[in-house]
């Protein structure tokens, strides 16, 4: 397999893991997955911080499917997703994105 669908299936890998509410929930697992720098505008307007926001609150839990995955690299250690969620408890469907970045190998 090439190395940009390798990428994008690592990338859909990761953004997945971060819908499930084991994870969503998990300071640990938030805090292996996520930079530093992290920061995400939540549905409800609100702006979260890692360094803020996780173990005093943790994000929502969730049900939503992923479609329509794309990446596009900004440079050879930087990489944007897009994609759409569909949320199955209120059936709205939304656009994201993402930035990932390569940090000391991850």
């Amino acid at each position: 397999m090439e190395y940009r669908a390798l990428l994008k299936e690592h990338l859909f890998q990761l953004e997945e893991k971060l819908l499930k509410p084991e994870i969503r929930t998990s300071k640990d697992e938030l805090i292996n997955i996520l930079s530093d720098s992290f920061f995400e505008f939540g549905s409800s307007g609100e702006v979260l911080y890692k360094d803020e926001s996780i173990g005093e609150v943790s994000l929502s839990v969730v049900r939503m499917k992923m479609s329509d995955f794309e990446i596009h690299p900004l440079s050879e250690e930087i990489v944007l997703t897009t994609y759409r969620i569909y949320n199955e408890l209120n059936k709205q469907h939304s656009l994201r994105s993402s930035i990932w970045k390569l940090i000391d190998g991850r």
